[in-house]
């Protein structure tokens, strides 16, 4: 990701990406590839056609404002979701004689590089989207604040759930987005797996409590987690974690999966943080998270309730890079896009929610949205553009993205939808209260030196999860050490 556009626009010029300009002038979009360097030619071959980019393109008519759509910061640049894209276009341009939309498409592992070259050269978009939260830090600073234009236009926000909206307006930037398609977590769990160890299953009700097996009611927090994931974990002899003679080396069933894609977003999952203090500047490590990663770690290697690093990277062992996709692990912090794999798991999962951390429950967020940059010559045509996808298109764009809808008006339709795929009964209300839960400020919002802390956090984290040992609370303090010698020196 990149953390200072301007700097990085200038040392990647050199990378020859090449964007289709406007054409002869017409009345609809023409698609036109947009030429890349030879190696990001060769990648792309080399990862389907899907990486073949695409732009559609033409000069308007006098009069006429061009507004242009840059993708794919996210998810949007498969051929199939490219055609859908060129549509949505094409049918804005029919219905606004007064605008003229073109889409550019680029491959999402060239996107972040093309973008950070057209602002830096002044040629940038007006509208960038689908992107996530972390894709749009990494342009922290470039997003138009889109308040003025929503009380202009009276544009309804109250239709959003105050988490999502919130989710965009945080570190005193303004409004920068509006709520598009939102990726709650929960608790996906086997539930074959706890009857079979005789355990009720983990509740549905957030902030909830559980049941445990000598009939005692407790919390649903993490500490009750770790018991009953000790439980469902279990070797090959088909003894448990807490009988005598359990063989951690010989593993075949893990009882409780952490979402371990950012050490940031392990933390989410206990509570709303960020490593950045009030000043901007000062490295802090929340308590909660610091209590999530000794969890995590000890959860790991004293507990053996999680895979190990090595585990988690043995293609053998998971072999679509989600443990819970196995059917091997009976519960699994994630989000709802996984639903995309979790067939594999079997017809017995189901949704509950997360554990809670000192009586509050974090449901760790994903969001995309589309974006307007803050340089582009036509806000209110660009605003507008902005609520055709959002309102009109957004049926089309969130079935093509797999995304779950801002709106909760529209979300029992989409479940609806989704539910065909599967043969259970599953309990979707879950994934739409825990919106409720999710941790604003997010996970991904921006720190200084935002590439290189992602790279640290990552350095970190695969040696936690594949070092037995480890005096964790002496690494966390090297972690602070080192992010805060990072900020210090300006890294992007």
């Amino acid at each position: 990701m990149q953390g200072t556009v301007g700097r990085l626009g200038v040392l990647i010029a050199a990378a020859g990406l090449i964007f289709a300009a406007c054409g002869s002038s017409t009345s609809s979009a023409s698609v036109e590839p947009s030429a890349a360097s030879s190696s990001e030619a060769s990648a792309a071959a080399s990862t389907e056609e899907s990486a073949a980019p695409t732009t559609a393109a033409s000069e308007a008519a006098g009069g006429v404002v061009e507004i242009r759509w840059f993708c794919c910061l996210g998810g949007g640049d498969a051929p199939e979701q490219v055609e859908v894209e060129q549509k949505v276009a094409e049918d804005f341009n029919a219905a606004h004689p007064n605008i003229h939309l073109t889409f550019e498409a680029v491959p999402y592992n060239a996107a972040r590089d093309a973008l950070a070259t057209q602002i830096g050269s002044g040629s940038g978009p007006d509208i960038v989207g689908p992107v996530g939260i972390g894709g749009a830090e990494a342009f922290h600073g470039q997003w138009l604040d889109l308040q003025s234009l929503i009380d202009k236009t009276g544009y309804d926000m109250s239709q959003f759930p105050e988490s999502t909206v919130s989710l965009y307006n945080v570190g005193g930037e303004g409004q920068l987005g509006i709520p598009f398609a939102v990726y709650p977590s929960a608790l996906f769990y086997k539930a074959d797996l706890f009857k079979e160890a005789g355990l009720a299953e983990p509740p549905h009700d957030w902030d909830s409590t559980y049941t445990m097996p000598d009939g005692t009611t407790v919390p649903w927090d993490y500490d009750t987690a770790r018991k009953v994931g000790l439980l469902l974990t279990v070797d090959e002899n088909g003894k448990d974690a807490t009988q005598d003679g359990f063989d951690p080396e010989k593993i075949v069933q893990w009882g409780f999966e952490p979402q371990r894609d950012d050490l940031r977003q392990v933390g989410a999952y206990w509570t709303a943080g960020s490593l950045m203090a009030d000043d901007g500047k000062t490295v802090q490590i929340p308590e909660s998270w610091a209590a999530a990663w000794h969890w995590f770690y000890d959860a790991i290697w004293t507990d053996h309730i999680a895979m190990t690093g090595p585990q988690f990277q043995n293609t053998d062992i998971n072999p679509n890079g989600y443990p819970f996709f196995t059917g091997n692990v009976a519960m699994s912090e994630n989000y709802l896009w996984s639903t995309y794999g979790v067939s594999d798991a079997g017809d017995d999962w189901n949704l509950a929610a997360t554990p809670s951390y000192n009586g509050q429950t974090t449901a760790a967020f994903n969001a995309d949205t589309f974006r307007i940059l803050k340089d582009t010559k036509h806000p209110d045509e660009a605003f507008e553009v902005l609520t055709y996808l959002l309102g009109d298109a957004s049926g089309t764009l969130l079935e093509t993205y797999g995304g779950m809808p801002a709106r909760p008006t529209e979300q029992d339709a989409y479940f609806d939808t989704i539910s065909k795929n599967y043969t259970q009964e599953i309990d979707w209300d879950v994934a739409k209260e825990g919106v409720n839960h999710a941790d604003v400020p997010n996970f991904e919002s921006y720190v200084p030196a935002y590439n290189q802390t992602l790279d640290l956090l990552n350095t970190f984290g695969t040696k936690w999860q594949a070092t037995s040992g480890l005096d964790l609370d002496k690494e966390i303090e090297d972690l602070k050490t080192q992010l805060q010698a990072i900020w210090d020196q300006g890294g992007s």
